[in-house]
């Protein structure tokens, strides 16, 4: 099935698609490419859909007022839609391109708008994201609308095979954007324990190009390693940029543990790779920060995670009654999800979580330090503070559902005379 010779159904096209498409091709051409082709031809439920035009960027925006111009240099438009019902619509529209050389290894040296949609295709990264949709006829009214194939480097074969490869010769597409290093990767994915195979030729020059790498912004590899590790088969495909040396360039200070459990949660599956190392929480997210350009949540979450890596559990009603009170429900999941994944037992950890009823009071402390204050005559500060976060924690751990009877407590409590330092507060573990 090569050329323009297979039919492609277009009934996962929304309704706004059709629109942007019918009026683009009122004035020019447009295709449907990237990664909704790839995904319904892999009968998946489709992303978002790329569309690319011989409309130049000016052009898009007169048909759509409402268009932003994020990449207009390289030709590409966000197009928004005035009419959209609901969620707000907008798709990627680029022009098509012929692109000069590639300089800084990332970005091309110029672009040439171009007029012919396989020159557009000819200059992609990989066979199956080199395919398009030559569409004919009006879309909007159409009950099932249709599409033919445009494949002319075997997209649709290496679907069929589950093998990735790269248009042409890959030694060149490597060297031209070194993103392209670790994107090879992501798309190894296919989800449902399915995992494409690396074509030799692609296999050799990835490895070939590992210092392309080094021309790739931070954020940017983020940004693929989120995707991979949100997947499936992270595990596997870690693996195997690992075999290929891409580990060791995108986290040169990090050992890299392999004998772990993935989940679906990219932060806890990062943690999980660094559990070997020997530093500090604190010190690993700094690190990893320094080499993924790290927000500071998630820096926080990777300082947690591995700060708890020789963690026993406890499972006594108190520990579970403090994680409940400490911890939001996404860190609750991540951290016993991190737990499993080091083949920690957590099964009877869960089961006394599933056992304890939510706290009466729920989760905020009973007494507020203005109340504290007049009941001990302590002014404002440390120790104050200290004794408040006490009566937290026995608030929380006795199940405590009334003021008065927290109060009570505080006759018997040695809050006068010892070191406020070494009181107890509220935390987990």
């Amino acid at each position: 099935m090569r050329g323009e010779e297979a039919q492609v159904e277009l009934g996962d096209l929304r309704r706004q698609d059709k629109i942007v498409l019918d009026r683009l091709r009122d004035k020019g051409e447009a295709w449907i490419v990237g990664g909704w082709v790839r995904d319904v031809l892999s009968s998946s439920v489709p992303n978002d859909i790329d569309i690319a035009t011989n409309l130049r960027p000016d052009e898009v925006r007169a048909i759509f007022p409402r268009s932003i111009m994020v990449g207009e240099k390289f030709g590409t438009v966000i197009v928004r839609l005035d009419e959209t019902e609901g969620d707000p619509y907008q798709c990627e529209v680029t022009t098509l391109r012929e692109d000069g050389g590639y300089a800084d290894g990332r970005r091309p040296e110029n672009v040439i708008f171009g007029k012919e949609i396989q020159n557009d295709l000819d200059r992609r990264d990989f066979t199956i994201n080199a395919m398009a949709i030559k569409l004919s006829g009006a879309l909007v009214g159409e009950s099932e609308p249709v599409g033919m194939l445009i494949d002319n480097h075997g997209g649709i074969a290496d679907l069929e095979n589950d093998v990735l490869k790269a248009v042409g010769d890959a030694q060149k597409r490597l060297g031209e954007d070194g993103l392209r290093v670790i994107r090879a990767f992501r798309f190894l994915e296919q989800g449902e324990g399915s995992l494409r195979k690396l074509d030799s030729d692609l296999s050799t020059a990835i490895v070939s190009n590992l210092g392309m790498l080094e021309k790739v912004s931070k954020e940017r590899i983020w940004a693929e390693m989120r995707v991979i590790l949100k997947g499936q088969n992270s595990e596997e495909i870690v693996e195997k940029m690992h075999e290929h040396g891409v580990l060791g360039k995108i986290l040169p200070r990090i050992s890299v543990n392999l004998r772990v459990c993935h989940c679906r949660d990219h932060l806890v599956n990062l943690a999980l790779m660094c559990s070997s190392e020997m530093s500090s929480g604190t010190e690993l997210a700094e690190t990893l920060t320094e080499s993924l350009k790290l927000s500071r949540s998630e820096a926080w979450v990777l300082s947690f995670l591995h700060g708890h890596r020789d963690l026993e559990l406890d499972h006594s009603t108190s520990s579970v009654r403090r994680f409940m009170a400490t911890l939001s429900d996404s860190n609750k999941k991540r951290i016993l999800d991190y737990l499993t994944g080091l083949g920690i037992d957590t099964l009877q950890f869960h089961h006394t979580c599933q056992r304890t009823d939510e706290l009466r009071a729920g989760n905020s402390p009973l007494i507020d330090g203005n109340l504290l204050s007049s009941l001990t005559g302590l002014e404002p500060g440390r120790k104050l503070g200290r004794l408040k976060d006490w009566l937290h924690r026995i608030q929380v751990v006795e199940d405590i559902d009334n003021r008065e009877s927290l109060i009570s407590l505080l006759g018997k409590l040695d809050w006068e005379e010892s070191d406020y330092e070494e009181w107890p507060i509220l935390t987990w573990p």
